[in-house]
């Protein structure tokens, strides 16, 4: 997988489940050919709900879409993959507007 382009913004936390503070960004991935995600060359997006609190930043939430018809995939992140995008959500979520 590999990360195309990224927005990041600051999201508010209406029920306060969450504790700290929440960044919601949309990464375009593209995926190799004999990825069982791959299909025809169709532009995928990965919807990724970071929180971050007292230094301490985790996913929570994320999924898998179509970029053309926001149609979420039922496919999760491998682990090594969710590492990488922790590491490039980490680096980046201080960029939200």
């Amino acid at each position: 997988m590999k990360i195309t382009s990224y927005e990041v913004r600051k999201i508010k936390d209406p029920t306060g489940i969450i504790a700290g503070d929440r960044y919601e960004f949309l990464l375009g991935i593209e995926v190799p050919e004999e990825d069982e995600l791959y299909g025809d060359g169709e532009s995928l997006d990965l919807r990724v709900i970071l929180a971050v609190e007292d230094a301490n930043e985790r996913i929570v939430q994320h999924h898998i879409l179509y970029r053309s018809n926001g149609k979420v995939l039922d496919f999760g992140l491998e682990d090594e993959e969710e590492i990488e995008v922790l590491t490039f959500c980490k680096e980046h979520y201080n960029e939200a507007i």
